[in-house]
């Protein structure tokens, strides 16, 4: 099942508990929002993770990065390190002089997706 949250829309999942006990990944824009949202998504499902929103596809995909003009600066507690560590270095402006980098999901090869999609499902039968 794939839900669609718009954005931060998803406080409107909070009552639905029913997810608290399925498997969980949440794939956003690789930017300061993209991760806001994925720790506003675990205040109320701790248990999903992120998919696709690792350095890894981060630095493959630089050729399509683009600036992302006003990046989230709070701390965000619900990160794991790895994912801490790429939002640091985002909203720190770590990556590129100056700027605040921001990959867009569409942007992401399909070739990319499709192995990724293919080693989660596979990590689910194991």
């Amino acid at each position: 099942m794939v839900v669609f949250g718009g954005g931060y829309g998803f406080d409107m999942l909070a009552h639905a508990h029913w997810l608290r006990r399925k498997v969980l990944h949440y794939w956003g824009d690789i930017d300061t929002h993209g991760f806001a949202i994925l720790d506003q998504l675990r205040s109320h499902f701790p248990h999903v993770k992120s998919f696709l929103m690792n350095r890894e596809t981060l630095m493959t995909h630089r050729e399509q990065w683009v600036v992302e003009p006003q990046p989230i600066m709070r701390d965000l507690p619900r990160l794991t390190p790895e994912e801490r560590a790429v939002y640091d270095d985002m909203r720190w402006k770590r990556l590129q002089d100056g700027c605040c980098v921001r990959l867009e999901q569409e942007r992401i090869s399909f070739g990319w997706l499709q192995q990724e999609l293919r080693n989660t499902i596979t990590s689910w039968v194991r």
